[in-house]
């Protein structure tokens, strides 16, 4: 997502930056909305030259004052344009009021919509809601964005698209499809997890001028993960140098998810990979990958000799939850290293609560298994994975990466928010890769926090390029690992 800032924004964090802006530095609320119409304007007119005609849809709020004033810059450029209300206009106030009157006087009319279209609309303005939006979009409202969705003409919204929470990045209800989201001031954090990139299209950003000393004492949520540069190796550089990392699992039926992490981590750039794994897979794993070193550990006791000789250790990628599984577990959890812990390590550990809290570990849930990490339903996961990633993290420590669109990071402090990947990577073993990538990191020395951040950019990276080669569908784990080596060198 090029020239988009990194820092994001609660929408109350955003309103507080609107109101100081206004406020402290004296900018007119209405030259705002002026200016946001603008920047929505520009992206109509450099994307859809051709249209003849738009329809606006307008709520109450400064949303719907924007709409309104987007109405009269394509009146005053010869466009045929219909302005749809869904709030009585007596309603309205403020700016949004003066924007409406500013399009009456340009000759524009105002009318109730009423679904289905009389004609196909060439493009749609989605003004309805903003970022206030805070309770599910029904009624009137429901029926304008289900008549927006299943229109074939592109819509473009403003500042986000309506019914998309802009906290959580979930549909409240009913949302409406945009192709384009021209947001302003300040980037929303629902924009880019959740729902969001479904709903959103592309995004653009037009900070509308304001002075960068608005954003001094408003703090952000959040942050967009950046392109990484991993510093240059030294020439003199042997294996030891880059670390050990052991992988622990597969359990008899899931021995490619301990191939899939032990191959990630050396593609990452582990200087030795070591798999402890069931006796019947130990002489088999490595075929056509010679370099892993798998090791039979069907009790304790062969394990131990692994886990002295490791610096970090990927413990759950396939290790299955019966006895076996219980067992290595056990054994692993409480040692000194770095731990990334994925898969049925994350089951296991939910049901153990005196291993729970420890700084010295990064786990990688998917929703579902977040949703066993907090004893909820996947459903509340997705409800708000801001607040998911939190409470993961802290009940049970370290670094928590919570999975899917737009992965989400928490180390305690601050949270971070992948934009790279794609709906490919909804195949089995992805996760088991990203669990190598990070352990592979870790190995090399990088700190816990720098090894997560870009395990997670180059995963979705890796497969962003995978999927540009030959397409989302049908896209394997195992097809990341030659984008992984190109793109952390």
């Amino acid at each position: 997502m090029p020239n988009l800032p990194t820092k994001l924004y609660t929408a109350q964090q955003s309103r507080e930056l609107d109101r100081i802006a206004i406020a402290e530095f004296g900018i007119a609320g209405i030259s705002l909305m002026q200016k946001a119409a603008n920047a929505v304007w520009k992206e109509i007119c450099e994307r859809w030259s051709s249209v003849s005609s738009i329809i606006v849809f307008c709520g109450a709020g400064n949303n719907a004052g924007d709409g309104y004033l987007v109405a009269t810059l394509a009146l005053q450029a010869g466009l045929k344009v219909k302005v749809y209300s869904l709030s009585e206009l007596k309603n309205l106030s403020g700016d949004t009021l003066k924007a409406c009157q500013t399009y009456q006087k340009a000759g524009g009319k105002i009318k109730r919509f009423s679904p289905p279209f009389k004609q196909p609309p060439e493009l749609i303005v989605d003004a309805l809601f903003g970022t206030g939006l805070s309770r599910d979009v029904s009624g009137d409202y429901a029926q304008a964005v289900q008549a927006i969705n299943n229109c074939a003409c592109p819509v473009i919204a403003v500042d986000i698209p309506t019914g998309l929470n802009a906290d959580a990045g979930r549909i409240m209800a009913n949302a409406v499809k945009a192709d384009v989201t021209v947001t302003f001031i300040a980037l929303k954090q629902g924009l880019f997890t959740a729902d969001a990139s479904e709903q959103c299209g592309e995004i653009v950003f037009a900070d509308l001028d304001v002075p960068t000393e608005v954003f001094a004492t408003v703090p952000h949520s959040a942050e967009r993960l950046a392109e990484f540069v991993l510093p240059r190796r030294h020439r003199n550089a042997h294996k030891g140098s880059f670390g050990h990392l052991l992988v622990i699992g597969g359990e008899i039926g899931f021995s490619g998810a301990a191939r899939l992490a032990a191959e990630a981590g050396l593609r990452s750039g582990a200087g030795l990979v070591s798999v402890a794994t069931r006796a019947v897979h130990a002489g088999l794993l490595n075929a056509g990958r010679f370099e892993l070193m798998c090791h039979p550990a069907e009790a304790v006791s062969e394990l131990k000799p692994l886990l002295n000789k490791a610096n970090v250790i990927v413990l759950g990628p396939g290790l299955g939850q019966q006895a076996w599984g219980q067992e290595l577990f056990a054994a692993a959890i409480l040692q000194p290293q770095p731990l990334v812990i994925d898969a049925d390590g994350l089951n296991l550990l939910a049901n153990y609560p005196n291993y729970h809290y420890h700084s010295n570990r990064i786990l990688t849930p998917h929703p579902g298994e977040a949703a066993r990490l907090l004893k909820c339903s996947t459903a509340e996961i997705n409800a708000d994975r801001f607040a998911a990633v939190k409470e993961i993290q802290g009940i049970y420590g370290g670094i928590v990466v919570l999975k899917g669109a737009g992965t989400l990071i928490f180390d305690g402090k601050d949270i971070f928010v992948s934009t790279t990947g794609n709906p490919g990577m909804a195949s089995g073993g992805m996760g088991d890769v990203l669990a190598g990538i990070i352990g592979g990191l870790l190995a090399q020395g990088f700190s816990p926090a720098q090894a997560t951040k870009t395990g997670v950019y180059l995963h979705g990276a890796a497969a962003d390029f995978a999927a540009a080669e030959q397409g989302e569908r049908g896209l394997l784990a195992s097809d990341l690992m030659p984008f992984i080596r190109k793109l952390i060198n």
